[in-house]
This record gives structure tokens, sequence and C-alpha cells, in this order.
């Protein structure tokens, strides 16, 4: 599989590619998440003392009202800021070059999000064995609504950021094939996934449903030469996944119905799983074939 404009968006990262650039980059990241952790703790122990702020953090465990899943996507910034740092800092590049060029990044951002959301909507009308259960009053969701958005931007972008910018650049900036560079980030980020507690018997298929998501992202962005159709991809996903249905647990806090998974057994959330991972694919086609004809015609143009 071809992508001649993946050359263009790994080239900043080639002059400063060594791998031990890359450790050092990663070791970064999570030094800078466990500070920007730290952070929110010292603000909560500023708000509420320290025994609310001990509090405050149990919530986010389960993140299962709405100002505590707000608070962890806002954890997400660290995420976001640690790869930017390792540019700058380690590999002597500036951040934009992990975004792609800005114009691509919004355009191809809006095109795929728009696709999602289309084929969600038809996808909601398929018959489903899962009867999703009310969880925040329509009137506290929508008050909500605005900061959640923003906060699943964040999320979404910084996840981004670090797996299709910062790590599947430097991969490819040492490793030609599609194997290093395009599977060993969507693996990491599988494995993050990881959750027996909550999907047990379906732990790892939820893993392979991620890893999916994760390599069709990886070749979005390797077609187009920006994080922007990933981005969008992944931003509407989860939209759907925190703010419209979520799972009964983690990160369900902002979400205006759940699928309560306690009262269902592992054999009656596989078909839905498998029936998500076709929707995915579906999408990612569907994107794929629209982010390849705007490329086509601005070339046209050109």
């Amino acid at each position: 599989m071809q992508y001649p404009v993946h050359a263009d968006f790994v080239a900043p990262a080639v002059p400063h590619a060594a791998a031990w650039r890359l450790l050092a980059g990663l070791l970064l990241v999570v030094t800078v998440y466990v500070l920007g952790m730290s952070a929110i703790f010292l603000v909560l122990v500023a708000v509420s003392g320290f025994e609310g702020a001990e509090i405050w953090m149990s919530r986010m465990a389960s993140a299962g009202t709405p100002t505590s899943t707000l608070l962890v996507l806002a954890t997400f910034l660290g995420m976001g800021l640690g790869p930017m740092l390792a540019a700058r800092w380690l590999h002597r590049r500036g951040i934009g070059t992990l975004f792609g060029p800005r114009a691509v990044l919004w355009r191809h951002f809006a095109i795929a999000a728009a696709i999602c959301v289309a084929i969600y909507m038809a996808s909601a009308l398929v018959p489903s064995n899962i009867a999703p259960q009310p969880n925040l009053a329509p009137a506290l969701w929508a008050g909500f609504l605005p900061l959640a958005l923003v906060g699943v931007l964040v999320q979404t972008g910084a996840e981004e950021v670090l797996f299709r910018g910062y790590i599947q650049q430097q991969l490819a900036a040492r490793l030609a094939s599609p194997v290093a560079w395009m599977l060993l980030p969507s693996a990491l980020f599988a494995v993050l996934h990881y959750q027996p507690d909550l999907m047990g018997d379906n732990a790892w298929l939820v893993v392979g449903a991620v890893f999916l998501f994760a390599v069709l992202a990886a070749d979005l962005t390797a077609r187009t030469g920006s994080i922007g159709a990933a981005w969008g991809f992944h931003f509407a996903n989860n939209c759907v996944a925190i703010l419209i249905v979520a799972m009964d647990g983690p990160l369900s806090g902002l979400a205006l119905y759940t699928v309560p998974m306690a009262e269902m057994t592992a054999a009656e959330l596989r078909p839905a799983l498998v029936v998500d991972m076709a929707v995915t694919l579906l999408t990612w086609g569907a994107i794929r074939l629209a982010v390849s004809r705007d490329q086509s015609s601005r070339r046209t143009r050109s």
C-alpha cells in the first residue's frame, strides 16, 4: 500500500530519529502526564482541602458523575503536552509538525467527523438486542455538553498527537515498513484499553476492536499527511461512546444513556462488539474515499 504524502509528514522527524530520543520522549510523555495529574490534585486540594481532594480523586477513578468525568478528560492535557515537548526538546522540530499542514488538518477533521455522524445516525436505526438506559436528565446533559465536547476534543487530540503523530512519525523516520510504524503504536494503544474488570470475557475482543480502530486511524494519517482525518474519526466516535451511549462504568458520567454492563452476559455483548467493528470499517472506508477525493480535486485545481 502506497502513501505518497506520508513521507512529507514524517520528514521533520528524520534528522533526529535516534532510538534513544524516542525512548526518552516516551519517558517524558509519562512524566508530564503524571505531573499533570499531580497539578489537578493540587488544584483540588486548594479548592476542597486534602480530604476533599482525595474524595474527588476517588470519584475520578469511576468517573460516574459529570464533573468527575470532565476532570478525567482534563488529565489528557498532559498526554498532549508531553509529545509536544519531546518534539521540541529532544527532536528539535516544531510542535506543528506533529499535526501536519493546518489547512489539511481541520478540513479533514471536519470531513471525517461529518461522515461519522451520518453513519452513526444511520446505524442507530438498526435493531439491537441492547436497550440503553437513561443516565443524565436531558437538561443537565445539555448544560454540560459544551464543556464535554471540549473535553473529548482534548482527549482524542492528545491521543492522536501521541500515537498517530509523535510515535508513528518517529518510528517511520527509522523503519520504512508500515508493519512497524502502523502496527506497533496501534498495539500499544489497544493494550492500554485492556479492562478485564469492566469487559470480563470480552476484554480481549475489545482490545481487538480498539486495535482495528488504531490501525485504520494510522492508515488515514499516512494517506492524508496529517492527523486531521484520524482525529475527526476518533472525536466523533468518542462523542458517541462517552456523551451519547456509554458503557455503565468508568467514563459514563457525561452520557445521556448507558448500557447496563452488569446485567448482560459476555455472549449478549459479543454481537454488539462485532457490529461495532463492522461499522468502524465502513466508516473508515467512507472517510478514506472522501479525503482521497478531496486530495485529488485539490491537486487538479493546483
